[in-house]
């Protein structure tokens, strides 16, 4: 049974999904429901995706699936787009930009020379016990806490069982609208390269580690948060390695 604004915010998600195929924003939920924060737009999520109705797509912000309508049913797929002409008219010059902005594979590489150790996945495992780091900052960078003393308990089926993963816990809520909040547990895999967009751990000037969405801008590399209140930092890339890469995430209620 969902609540009178849960029921009110599927509706709305859906409606803006069968219209444009992509979700609403955080911000233009809050609008639709007369919410006074994006807090409560948070809990409303957390509470239909709990119950079945929503699933968040991983590693993307504003990436939302409506898997059961409010009747129970499954939902009518989204509208497909109007088609555009690449060569006349407004249409062309859209088309135009949205080649110019479509994702680049672009591999950014980083190095293990300061790097966390993992812990590796025995392929017939059911549990895995992670080493848990310490804090790291979802907004302004810290440094990289390295206790080695506590664990965590994590399926074995949510990892790859040929590589190693760590675990840390977020401070801050710079990454906000890609479904990470403060205090919740990040499950990194350990690698040095990362395309374009995804959420890396980046360890920033040797001593300061990040959680941030990664970017190649020409020479630079771009570290954007995903919460409109922050801004996306531009550093050389000799300044930025990556550390790990986010596939999981812990939350406790």
């Amino acid at each position: 049974m969902l609540t009178k604004k849960q029921h009110e915010l599927l509706l709305f998600i859906q409606h803006r999904l069968g219209e444009s195929g992509v979700s609403p924003s955080f911000e233009e939920m809050k609008d639709a429901l007369n919410l006074r924060s994006k807090s409560g737009i948070h809990r409303l999520i957390s509470g239909l995706e709990e119950r079945g109705f929503i699933r968040r797509l991983a590693h993307r912000a504003r990436a939302l699936e409506v898997i059961r309508s409010p009747d129970g049913s499954a939902p009518r797929p989204p509208a497909d787009p109007a088609p555009t002409s690449p060569t006349s008219g407004p249409a062309g010059a859209n088309s135009k930009a949205g080649d110019r902005n479509r994702f680049s594979p672009t591999v950014i590489r980083g190095d293990f020379a300061n790097a966390l150790p993992g812990a590796s996945i025995a392929a017939e495992a059911e549990a895995v016990q992670l080493p848990l780091y310490g804090k790291i900052a979802a907004g302004t960078p810290i440094e990289a806490l390295r206790d080695q003393s506590n664990m965590v308990g994590v399926p074995a089926s949510l990892l790859k069982s040929a590589l190693e993963h760590y675990a840390l816990e977020v401070s801050g809520d710079s990454m906000l609208d890609a479904g990470v909040f403060d205090g919740d547990t990040v499950i990194i895999e350990r690698c040095d390269t990362a395309e374009n967009g995804a959420i890396v751990v980046a360890l920033v000037d040797e001593n300061e580690v990040t959680l941030k969405r990664i970017r190649r801008k020409g020479a630079s590399i771009a570290l954007e948060p995903a919460n409109k209140a922050y801004e996306t930092r531009i550093f050389g890339p000799d300044r930025v390695k990556v550390q790990g890469r986010l596939v999981g995430l812990i939350r406790r209620y």
